[in-house]
């Protein structure tokens, strides 16, 4: 469906924040210079001045119940009701000038999520090396293994439609926020767009920490492909029987010609391969399955929007 040209009254920013006086000012002074003035800072009991600063500034400001990132979005989510949220860090990294790209594949009915590139156009020093190699692993193992062209998964510069944002699950309260939410955007049948934004040197302490933080985002892409496809699972399961059956047999088969057998070998080499196809053809069939409810979400929701 296509849509009209979004006002930024249509629009809240929605920015979390922990200890970010050093950048929180300017990003929300970035947005009212483009005439947004939906502006909601969520904080997580920050210690020193950003709740100070962004109220200053003209923001809305509220404290969140509890801890960690994706526990501040979700609470965020509740309470705002307009018909897109741009979400964006508080530490200067993004450019509030990018949201125009944000906004275009709303505007024009193609996606109801939408992510800000960061690894096309960034400055020099924006990522430490660590950071820099661990985005393009984790972006590489979620392609694989959720088969969609996702080139930033970790972006924290995101536009949602309220049909979106209103529906999505969030468990993860950590800075597993981003996966979780692309996992949940493609599992209900939503559509995401990537465009080229541009990324600049954090201003003032990361609060992520690139292992700890690292090993959570990479369980949760493993973690959270039963919620999109389950059927992978038992790919992956399959595959190993059959490849253990196969090896198996290759060794009975050259002991059989040295005239030696091994009738419990011939045994479990046969269960591992039927087992291996059993679960590869359940795999297809819960993939077939997936593919259905995914569609039939769609045309509903297609079918309510004509309905409007």
């Amino acid at each position: 469906m296509q849509l009209k040209k979004l006002n930024p009254e249509d629009v809240t920013i929605l920015i979390p924040t922990k200890n970010e006086e050093d950048g929180i000012g300017e990003v929300i002074d970035g947005f009212k210079k483009l005439g947004f003035t939906n502006i909601f800072v969520i904080d997580g009991h920050s210690t020193d001045r950003t709740r100070e600063i962004a109220e200053a500034k003209g923001a809305t400001v509220v404290l969140q119940s509890g801890m960690g990132k994706g526990q501040a979005v979700a609470e965020a989510f509740k309470m705002i009701d307009s018909p897109v949220v741009v979400m964006i860090d508080g530490d200067g990294t993004y450019d509030p000038k990018d949201v125009t790209k944000l906004l275009q594949p709303i505007e024009r009915g193609i996606a109801e999520h939408v992510i800000g590139n960061r690894l096309i156009n960034f400055e020099k020093g924006a990522f430490t090396k660590l950071n820099f190699i661990g985005n393009k692993i984790f972006n590489a193992l979620f392609r694989f293994m959720y088969g969609v062209e996702v080139h930033d998964l970790l972006t924290g510069y995101r536009a949602l439609t309220r049909e979106l944002y209103k529906n999505v699950e969030l468990e993860k309260h950590g800075f597993e926020l981003e996966t979780e939410l692309t996992v949940e955007t493609i599992a209900k049948g939503f559509r995401i767009a990537e465009v080229p934004i541009n990324y600049y040197k954090r201003k003032g302490k990361a609060n992520l920490h690139p292992i700890k933080d690292g090993w959570r985002i990479g369980k949760t892409i493993v973690e959270l492909l039963v919620r999109y496809n389950p059927a992978k699972y038992l790919y992956f399961i399959g595959t190993l029987f059959l490849i253990l059956g196969v090896l198996s047999g290759i060794y009975i088969v050259h002991e059989w010609f040295n005239h030696v057998s091994h009738n419990l070998l011939a045994v479990v080499t046969s269960i591992l391969v039927l087992g291996g196809i059993q679960f590869i053809a359940v795999g297809f069939v819960m993939t077939y399955m997936f593919k259905v409810m995914t569609e039939i979400k769609k045309e509903l929701r297609d079918l309510k929007n004509k309905m409007k």
